[in-house]
């Protein structure tokens, strides 16, 4: 079988490199002579730091996509366009598809799902979530007698490192984004990390795979870590026994999906709390096997390389195998508004340490009927202000949100009050 690759960056010179090293191991294993026919990239010329024979090189993809011996077609330039429009174009052509595209899967999946089943032709993506990680695979074929409780995810490398680094080191947020970017582990512009997004994207496949149900990211609830100080993360670990991690979470209760991303306190007990530095870790519960756990790296050209050239190694083996994704019956029967999900919840805020602050602030929390568990004041002179942080019972989101809008109308109340789940 003849493979054809489109994007020759980090991802793409890792494919090349595991075609060169494990050309053999890949036929004894498949039975098949897959073979690396044309690699396309707009840049030819930079050395990537592999052996490749430059006649297979070339700036065109129409030398992929119209080539009628290339049975597999490699998406690894990310993006959507024109990502979205090579793909569609090699499955129209009857080729199987492999990509690593979260982004393009997440926003245009039905599409693309829609024109592989047309033209009786294989799409394959493990390599978009968790990068080497073989949870995918995992979660739609060795966990398929189960029905998915619950998906928890630490799904991105750069804010897990991030808040692995200020935990360790005692560093605040802005000292430890600069070394990431220094070291380049987060991008030039790291908001898509940061903020969220990218684990959203993640998300987004993971619950197609794990519920059946697609949930677009505008539909989502979706934070960073942006606002996390380092006293947030030292009074979690040391007052509460718990790691601060961005989760991705997915949890079906009675037909109703609960699902979104933000920062959570998880306790040191749960596996999740030890996944740390560029470390990915997605903890599954299905209703048979339980919990179950898969960790490792979650980006990176030789991990996600390998993920892609998998797939390959996959469709070479079964490319009449029918396209399901997911479990193939309708599991959700609703998604639960963001503001009545529940849980506790830890609360720092600021204010000026003076008398009748406290009084004012948990009579905001009475106010929407939300129980206090702790309340932690640091010491100072009277008249500056002090980190408070507070511990609720479970609640739900909403009256959350009202009793801190309410308090952030305090007049001793400074800066803008931070809330967390709590696992």
């Amino acid at each position: 079988m003849n493979v054809g690759l489109i994007g020759f960056g980090t991802i793409g010179a890792g494919v090349v490199e595991i075609f060169n090293t494990n050309h053999d191991l890949i036929r004894e294993k498949t039975g098949k002579d897959l073979k690396l026919k044309r690699v396309v990239d707009l840049d030819i010329e930079t050395d990537r730091g592999v052996d490749i024979d430059p006649e297979i090189l070339s700036t065109d993809a129409d030398d992929i996509l119209n080539d009628p011996e290339i049975d597999i077609v490699i998406e690894l330039i990310g993006g959507y366009e024109p990502a979205r429009s090579f793909i569609l174009r090699a499955l129209e052509n009857g080729k199987h598809v492999v990509t690593a595209n979260k982004a393009l899967l997440a926003r245009h999946w039905d599409e693309i799902m829609a024109t592989a089943r047309e033209n009786g032709v294989r799409i394959a993506f493990e390599a978009s979530v968790g990068g080497g990680i073989p949870v995918l695979r995992a979660l739609n074929e060795s966990l398929a007698a189960n029905r998915i409780k619950s998906i928890y995810g630490i799904i991105n490398g750069t804010a897990n490192y991030i808040l692995t680094r200020m935990a360790s080191e005692g560093m605040e947020f802005d000292d430890v984004l600069r070394e990431a970017q220094r070291l380049g582990y987060a991008e030039r512009d790291p908001t898509f990390d940061i903020e969220g997004h990218d684990t959203a994207q993640k998300l987004i496949i993971l619950a197609l795979l794990g519920f059946g149900v697609y949930v677009p990211e505008e539909d989502l609830h979706v934070e960073g870590i942006s606002k996390i100080r380092r006293d947030d993360i030292e009074y979690a670990n040391n007052e509460l026994g718990c790691s601060v991690k961005l989760l991705a979470t997915a949890s079906l209760d009675d037909g109703e999906l609960e699902m979104g991303v933000m920062p959570f306190l998880v306790p040191h007990e749960h596996l999740l709390s030890s996944v740390n530095g560029v470390f990915n870790g997605i903890y599954i519960t299905g209703d048979f096997t339980g919990p179950v756990m898969f960790y490792g790296k979650g980006a990176g050209r030789r991990a996600t390389a390998s993920a892609v050239v998998a797939d390959c190694m996959d469709i070479a083996l079964n490319p009449e195998s029918p396209l399901q994704p997911g479990p193939g019956v309708r599991m959700v029967e609703s998604i639960r508004d963001f503001s009545k999900t529940r849980s506790r919840y830890y609360i720092r805020l600021d204010a000026v340490d003076r008398p009748g602050v406290l009084h004012e602030i948990a009579g905001a929390f009475s106010r929407h009927e939300i129980s206090i568990e702790s309340v932690t004041q640091k010491g100072a002179l009277e008249g500056e202000s002090v980190p408070i942080y507070i511990v609720t019972h479970e609640a739900a989101e909403g009256d959350i949100q009202s009793a801190i809008r309410e308090i952030s109308e305090i007049r001793w109340v400074t800066g803008e009050p931070v809330r967390l789940k709590i696992l």
